[in-house]
């Protein structure tokens, strides 16, 4: 019989290794975990999760193939700033390669969208709101929406139940959202406000198909998006 103080452990499946990279990168990404902050030691998740060492490591593993964290052999895991996310190191510094990600992210995205109305819990759907919220209040404050916004997105793919579209999502770092990319010249005139107004409503178009799980309504709503995306940042043909 095991030691009473072994740790009881759930056994391990295919998904649980990618349920707790999940819960992790929400973590990261709500700031409970702060930028520069050591995550909690592999025996304090074991003991937390109810998962072996194994799954933890593997956990940690994805994590940092992700960007978000990085280890430091012999002292810990810390999380790492995520606008210096390189991931897949797209060139985006240009309008042409901002065009290329958004026609990238349509294909990706829109079937994102309809899986989640689909496949989306009650908890996931309730971190979308939270998401949407903090961006609505950023905007009002004339604050920046870029971690907001990605942060839905992110949530978006997550919802999938398909851990290609949020690992997809997070290779691609800071070009996920295309006016992060723009110096001044290339956007002109634009007022980014307004445009964040925009995009706030279709956001919340997005956020309604997937709360009432229409699927059609949540990839088109999506599909709107992001086209509006290419035509407000002037990267259509």
């Amino acid at each position: 019989m095991a030691p009473d103080s072994e740790p009881q452990v759930r056994r391990r499946t295919p998904n649980l290794a990618h349920d707790l990279v999940n819960e992790l990168t929400q973590r990261i990404l709500q700031g409970e975990f702060a930028t520069g902050q050591k995550l909690p030691s592999e025996t304090a998740i074991v003991s937390e999760h109810g998962v072996s060492r194994t799954v933890v490591r593997e956990a940690l593993s994805k994590l940092q193939a992700a960007g978000l964290v990085e280890t430091r052999h012999g002292v810990g895991t810390f999380v790492l700033e995520r606008r210096a996310h390189a991931g897949l190191r797209l060139n985006v510094d240009t309008l042409t390669n901002v065009r290329s990600v958004l026609e990238l992210r349509m294909g990706l995205e829109t079937q994102a969208a309809s899986l989640a109305a689909r496949r989306r819990t009650d908890a996931q759907l309730a971190q979308m709101r939270v998401a949407l919220d903090d961006y609505g209040r950023l905007l009002a404050n004339n604050d920046s929406c870029v971690e907001a916004d990605r942060r839905f997105h992110l949530l978006i793919a997550q919802a999938t139940g398909n851990n290609c579209f949020p690992d997809m999502l997070m290779h691609l770092g800071a070009s996920l959202i295309p006016r992060t990319q723009l110096n001044a010249q290339e956007r002109g005139s634009e007022d980014f406000s307004q445009l964040g107004k925009m995009a706030q409503a279709e956001h919340e178009a997005i956020y309604q198909a997937i709360r009432r799980q229409d699927a059609d309504a949540a990839r088109a709503a999506m599909l709107l998006h992001l086209s509006n995306s290419m035509e407000r940042f002037h990267a259509g043909p």
